[in-house]
């Protein structure tokens, strides 16, 4: 997995199959298929159930029932041997135990801080918000600078994953194109049950976060696009040098691109952020041109959520350096235009790489942008 705090896992489904890793605030997020029950305890262990009361939650998640018919919650202490309780659980029974449990997951997704009784007792709540974050074209998990997802994750739980045919991911049948990605995202976050994310595209990935946005407004609260390009056919594209050296597979011409020259303190600290994760295979050569493809299309115009920019309802902020190689300013502007209320963030003397070049600055936007 590219960092500690980390897990990867390759989770299927008839919708999605998705590379992944979560972090939030350095705990470890195992990915869970179900309910946790009594059996799941380690050898030694035991639940001592106390106080078999009623729970009822408010305020903002008035609309899950406190009490369906047939559940019964009560709290429990779980102790090692005879040792005084290590912590304490709410254990609900019943026929519809999964259901409920179901409905309040999808309920704090909604909200930011709850009021939980249980057995009469009343607690606070505070959860922490959810970030999708999409990389771009022939990118990894691994491509980004840990140091921006580890200052992301002290306030938010951050998910990242390899796009389609990449690391564990699956590969899309037939031409892949942005929509298609967007919609093995969308899967991805109903696998998660991350409700409604932020979300966050960086350059190719921040297309897909945007036909996500048209093609599954309740799946994004809000929107942020890094590097991004219009999808209505009026892109301004980058010079044929530049697409060379993203393409070249050179390391150097790769970082010339995506920083500005004169930039080369910006670029060893990405390179040593990125080159500290354990070692991953890189995108496949078909993979990546099938994501050209892709591309191509959104810059012609003719992917279909590409040409609905304007009916994005979520807040969008938009964010590019004015040096960006591949990513010409007007793009910004034009995109900036298209999408109701965004708004435009620019970076002097940045380039591709601009969040991570200026982290420093861009993180706390950010922040203030999620609220």
């Amino acid at each position: 997995m590219p960092c500690p705090g980390c897990r990867r896992s390759s989770r299927g489904s008839d919708d999605g199959c998705a590379d992944i890793g979560m972090r939030g605030s350095s705990q470890a997020t195992p990915l869970q298929g179900r309910l946790l029950s009594v059996a799941d305890l380690p050898a030694g262990w035991s639940a001592v159930p106390v106080n078999p009361k009623i729970t009822s939650t408010s305020p903002c998640l008035s609309s899950v029932s406190a009490s369906p018919t047939g559940l019964t919650h009560a709290t429990a202490a779980f102790v090692e041997g005879t040792s005084i309780p290590a912590f304490a659980e709410a254990l609900t029974s019943g026929p519809q135990a999964q259901q409920q449990w179901r409905s309040l997951n999808q309920a704090l997704a909604r909200c930011r801080t709850a009021t939980i009784a249980i057995a009469g007792d009343k607690d606070g709540v505070t959860i922490q918000p959810r970030l999708v974050l999409i990389t771009g074209y022939g990118g990894t998990m691994e491509s980004w600078d840990r140091r921006f997802v580890d200052a992301l994750a002290e306030h938010h739980r951050v998910v990242i994953f390899d796009n389609a045919g990449i690391g564990g991911t699956r590969a899309l049948p037939g031409p892949l194109s942005i929509d298609a990605m967007a919609n093995q995202t969308s899967a991805l976050i109903g696998a998660l049950g991350l409700g409604r994310p932020d979300v966050l595209g960086w350059s190719m990935g921040s297309m897909i976060a945007q036909a996500l946005a048209v093609l599954h407004p309740g799946q994004v609260n809000r929107l942020i696009l890094c590097a991004s390009y219009p999808g209505n056919g009026r892109t301004v594209r980058p010079s044929q040098q530049a697409i060379n050296a993203l393409n070249s597979g050179d390391q150097q011409k790769v970082m010339a691109v995506l920083f500005p020259a004169g930039q080369t303190a910006a670029q060893y600290t990405y390179i040593e952020a990125t080159s500290s994760y354990p070692a991953a295979p890189a995108a496949p050569a078909d993979i990546v041109t099938a994501q050209g493809h892709a591309v191509d299309q959104w810059w012609a115009g003719t992917d279909p959520a590409g040409q609905h920019a304007a009916n994005i309802a979520v807040p969008t902020l938009i964010a590019d350096g004015t040096a960006d190689q591949l990513d010409p300013l007007a793009n910004s502007h034009t995109l900036a235009r298209l999408i109701p209320g965004a708004k435009l963030t620019l970076y002097p003397d940045a380039g591709h790489a601009f969040l991570f070049q200026d982290q420093a600055a861009f993180v706390p936007l950010i922040e203030s942008f999620l609220g």
